[in-house]
């Protein structure tokens, strides 16, 4: 520009272009920064308000007597009496413009049947339309085995449950109703948070052998046989207010044994109780806004009873790939939790599983953001074709369970010296089975080797089919956390291969980084998934795997095509599959019919038999003993009745109030049946350190049954009080 001018000078137009170039550079600056601002406003306009939340909680108790407990088979363990009241927990995710909703239930029950979920689903579409669908809503069980048995439609379940009971099935599917319909009327904007971490001295692997039976080089990619990882994702509202929260961690809800006959949520409901406890404050348990759920995951092969297998007749380890012990064979071989009794064990247990909840709930900073989107389909699981690889395909099997299946577990017996890791069949009970239920085919047969199979179920369907053929599969995702909810129990080694497949999948398609998790006991129960390696060694979980040998590897295929759909936003385009069926089946039960209560000479219900004594002190139990009537009959009467109450006297006031009740991990209550429709009830006490010196009594409320001249009956409510006592501080 300068040339050979003596003084370097721009001409005119050299010096308006100048201008120009510096006003394009400082324009393209300023829109930049706007645009950057305006994009961080709006992110953060999402972070804060990011969802609609809504959570709600509801009783599921049902009758607490005589109805035989779900979980342990065991048909002579049938209800006494109430520990802890189960609840059902409902969670609900919202867009902020609420096109799309996901819902998850974690209910303290055994496992979601099929029954349940289709009568929730029932009540729900004539409630809300077609805003709660087979596809968004998850109901998942926290396998709890002393919560009420009952709720199933296939006949197997009706053997040691004796039928299907429509109290326990109505007590169920109206409590999770009622948990979704609180949540639906409390939705509030809010955020979700998500945190992880390892969980110490809680559970072991009650399959050790049937683990090692996984390559070698899988297993060491790991450094434990069980899962030890929780998953928690904290709910806030955009103020920050506290909501709730969702833990999954895989454990068996069995440090209550199959000698217990007290209603109850078992480890993973007392840590949700220590943590509603902690955060609505004031409150009786049951009662407050903030809702805490330790769900299930894999926890097929997980037992909480960590100081593993001894022989209960001589002490010895019983810890051998058949579970059995020198003297009494299998049916001695117990496996013992880490307190003094099952109910320390349970507090143990959960108190551990709530400590590391709470501890991740107050560290949790990884937000969850971005879209709800929810896959479903229902497969009919005893004939899914699997491609193992480019040449072989495989297929699954009508449903059967397998000898060892009898057996029963480390963590609850079976019967008749059955023992686990069984491969062949035996001609006396072959002869038996096949007299009274049919021998199976060759081709079920043939599917389910190496398993020898005590009942081939799918081929069983009087007067009902005794298992189910169509299953739910599912998942929800919600922005980066996709919940796959499966249809039973996943064994360690089985929920990593299915979360590993279902992450790649995600992965592959465009959506990385996704935190995956398992939920189980979902939708509807088809007993255990056991790896093909596992199931070669046929113990409990791989007997009780129905569909046969390639049962994985049918689900991890389904999983992976949910997976596809969500990434690829193609769900739409997913065959809904063959509907499951919904049996006419009114109040088929063996329980015995409620007779009329009737009560000692000289006696009313609720008179005192024996008397609390005048003091105690914190660490001792009050007991007092009262005439009773069946609990059923309060059941039946109303959904959620208390049965007792400990009252403390307040002077100030000169009145009485509340400081337990029958949900209290603190109180039990004892139903002993009598003759002659004559029964007692012991309400117990165990008083807790720390409680307030004072004048105190406990109340005991029922209702019996009284018949009128016209044969019909009626309930007629009652209730008794103890004498009054002092704890002191002495």
């Amino acid at each position: 520009m300068c040339g050979k001018r003596p003084k370097c000078s721009f001409s005119r137009l050299e010096v308006i272009l100048i201008v120009c170039l510096v006003l394009m550079i400082a324009v393209t600056a300023v829109l930049l920064i706007l645009h950057f601002l305006t994009k961080d406003s709006n992110d953060s306009s999402k972070v804060t308000e990011n969802y609609f939340l809504g959570v709600g909680r509801a009783d599921c108790t049902g009758p607490v007597a005589e109805i035989p407990l779900m979980g342990y088979a065991n048909p002579d363990q049938v209800g006494g009496g109430l520990l802890m009241r189960l609840y059902s927990r409902a969670f609900i995710v919202a867009d902020v413009d609420d096109s799309r909703r996901v819902v998850f239930v974690s209910a303290d029950i055994g496992m979601v049947s099929q029954r349940v979920r289709l009568e929730v689903l029932k009540k729900l579409k004539n409630k809300y339309g077609g805003l709660y669908r087979q596809d968004n809503v998850i109901l998942s069980g926290t396998h709890t085995h002393s919560g009420p048995g009952g709720y199933f439609q296939y006949t197997l379940f009706w053997i040691t449950s004796k039928g299907l009971i429509r109290p326990s099935l109505n007590a169920i599917v109206n409590g999770i109703v009622k948990s979704i319909d609180i949540a639906h009327q409390n939705m509030k904007r809010g955020r979700l948070f998500i945190n992880r971490g390892t969980v110490e001295n809680s559970q072991i692997n009650r399959s050790p052998f049937s683990y090692l039976e996984n390559p070698a080089s899988e297993r060491s990619r790991y450094s434990s046989n069980t899962d030890k990882e929780m998953v928690m994702l904290k709910m806030v509202d955009i103020n920050g207010e506290e909501l709730g929260l969702i833990s999954w961690f895989a454990v068996h809800p069995v440090s209550m044994n199959n000698t217990n006959h007290l209603v109850n949520s078992d480890n993973v409901g007392y840590a949700s109780y220590l943590f509603e406890q902690e955060k609505n404050k004031g409150m009786l348990p049951g009662e407050g806004s903030f809702v805490a759920a330790f769900a299930s995951s894999n926890l097929g092969d997980v037992s909480p009873n960590t100081k593993g297998p001894f022989c209960v007749n001589t002490g010895e380890s019983c810890n051998n790939p058949q579970s059995t012990c020198p003297m009494g064979g299998a049916t001695m071989c117990m496996a013992m939790g880490p307190g003094n009794d099952m109910f320390d064990s349970t507090r143990i247990i959960g108190q551990n599983i709530y400590m590391k909840a709470r501890e991740l709930y107050e560290k949790a900073s990884q937000e969850v953001t971005g879209p709800l989107i929810s896959a479903h389909q229902w497969v009919n699981m005893s004939d899914v074709s699997v491609e193992l690889n480019a040449t072989h395909t495989v297929k699954t099997c009508k449903p059967a369970l397998g000898y060892s299946f009898a057996a029963g577990t480390i963590d609850g017996v079976g019967a008749f010296n059955f023992t686990q890791g069984s491969v062949e069949g035996d001609p006396f009970w072959d002869e038996i089975r096949d007299q009274l239920l049919g021998e199976p085919s060759n081709e079920t047969k043939a599917c389910h080797k190496p398993k020898p199979i005590l009942f081939s179920t799918g081929e069983m369907t009087r007067p009902h089919p005794w298992h189910p053929d169509i299953v739910d599969v599912q998942i929800a995702a919600i922005g980066s956390l996709a919940i796959i909810a499966v249809p039973g129990e996943f064994t360690t080694m089985s929920g990593r291969r299915l979360r590993e497949a279902v992450k790649k999948e995600f992965d592959s398609h465009g959506t990385p980084r996704m935190d995956v998790v398992i939920a189980g006991l979902c939708n509807v129960y088809t007993h255990y998934i056991a790896t093909y390696e596992e199931y070669q060694a046929q113990r409990y979980e791989a007997a009780s795997t129905i569909y046969g040998p390639h049962t994985l590897s049918a689900y991890i295929q389904l999983y992976r095509g949910l997976a596809k759909a969500i990434a690829t936003n193609t769900v739409q385009d997913l065959p809904r599959g063959p509907e499951p069926p919904f049996f006419n089946i009114g109040n088929l039960t063996l329980v015995p019919a409620l007779i009329a209560d009737r009560v000692p000479v000289n006696k009313t219900f609720g008179d005192v038999l024996q008397e609390v004594r005048q003091q105690y002190r914190a660490r001792e139990v009050a007991e007092v003993t009262f005439v009773g009537a069946n609990p059923r009959s309060s059941a039946e009467n109303a959904t959620e009745h208390n049965f007792l109450t400990v009252e403390r006297y307040t002077r100030t006031s000169e009145s009485w109030h509340v400081v337990e009740n029958d949900a209290s991990w603190n109180t039990r209550f004892y139903w002993t049946k009598g003759l002659f429709g004559r029964s007692n009830v012991t309400i117990e006490w165990h008083i807790p350190p720390g409680t307030e010196p004072g004048v105190y009594r406990i109340r005991y409320f029922g209702h019996y049954k009284k018949k009128l001249s016209n044969n019909r009956a009626v309930s007629v409510p009652f209730e008794g009080t103890s004498s009054v006592f002092e704890i002191t501080t002495l």
